[in-house]
């Protein structure tokens, strides 16, 4: 019997870049006939014709398995679905909007069958994304990872390939405020890099926005979900500066007794008074919002509810070829 290898495609308003991924999907097949595929997409709440898409994708081709959200949950928690619910040998996680090559795939098993547990695909260039996009998550990546105690891969996003203990491992990891590609990094294991140049688009336009309330798919919430979920250098930043501030004050204190004891002119007034207030109140502020931030963590993650819930599931026939001996199945988390 061949090995299954199951791709975890999340979508949300992929209608445009569908059918040519579908197409893509079916050439690998034709070209890699050693190997069972189930292409596993999740409906991230999608507004538009992506989940009728994939119904009647489903209809026709053997290897298409889907689930459909409740409501939009996010790429992340997409993401985590799609480990839940892979039954393949390894799983192969890739976006739908067709710049990440499933051509590529091929190359990835041929390490996996070396016995590597985690081949990721680096990006060699970034051609079709804004300067800014490339420029703050390069300073991104590479700031968590100083900052952080595992070793972030820089440059490379969700596309890579799993063997079987890398699936089992993540599954146990059910926090809500989740930066999947730490995660990754988290759980170690043998890993391998591939390269890959950056295609474009095959359809629409990307779903990511900087608003920190934007729900969903929001930069600025993902990149604060990786601070806070994999470094608490920020509260000990907090600390110290506290702490300089605090020996500015003493040192200032002394410098103006020596000078009331001496008859020394002082300086001050009414401006040095109003800057050092307003300038302690914005430091205050800041280190509240950054605590706030990591109780805020903490409450969600007390509240223990599932990370999503499904709509509609279809199972792919080729996907009872697949594991059957996990531990649990999550179908509502």
């Amino acid at each position: 019997m061949n090995k299954l290898v199951t791709i975890v495609i999340p979508a949300y308003n992929e209608e445009k870049s569908l059918p040519s991924l579908l197409e893509r999907l079916e050439n690998l097949v034709e070209v890699s006939r050693d190997y069972n595929f189930e292409f596993l997409f999740i409906d991230d709440g999608s507004k538009d014709k992506t989940l009728s898409i994939l119904q009647h994708a489903s209809e026709i081709d053997p290897h298409l398995s889907y689930l459909s959200f409740s409501r939009n949950f996010g790429k992340e928690i997409a993401v985590a679905a799609g480990i839940d619910h892979a039954d393949g040998d390894a799983v192969v996680i890739m976006d739908a909007d067709g710049q990440e090559p499933p051509e590529m795939i091929p190359a990835m098993i041929k390490w996996w069958e070396k016995g590597y547990d985690d081949v990721y695909a680096r990006r060699s260039s970034r051609h079709h994304s804004s300067f800014f996009r490339s420029l703050t998550s390069k300073l991104y990546y590479r700031t968590l990872q100083k900052m952080s105690r595992v070793p972030i891969q820089i440059d490379t996003g969700d596309f890579r390939l799993f063997s079987r203990r890398c699936i089992l491992a993540l599954r146990q990891f059910r926090e809500s405020a989740r930066q999947n590609k730490a995660l990754f990094s988290w759980i170690g294991y043998r890993k391998k890099e591939l390269s890959f140049e950056q295609g474009e688009r095959g359809g629409g336009k990307t779903k990511w926005k900087l608003g920190v309330l934007s729900p969903g798919n929001s930069l600025i919430n993902l990149a604060i979900d990786g601070f806070t979920s994999f470094t608490t250098i920020p509260l000990r930043l907090v600390t110290l500066f506290g702490l300089l501030i605090s020996a500015s004050a003493a040192i200032y204190i002394v410098v103006v007794l020596i000078q009331a004891f001496m008859g020394l002119p002082r300086l001050g007034g009414y401006n040095t008074m109003l800057i050092i207030i307003l300038f302690l109140g914005g430091v205050q502020m800041v280190s509240l919002g950054i605590i706030g931030e990591y109780v805020g963590r903490i409450f969600s993650e007390t509240k223990n509810r599932p990370l999503y819930l499904i709509e509609e599931i279809h199972k792919a026939k080729v996907a009872s070829s697949g594991k059957k001996d996990d531990p649990e199945k999550l179908d509502q988390q």
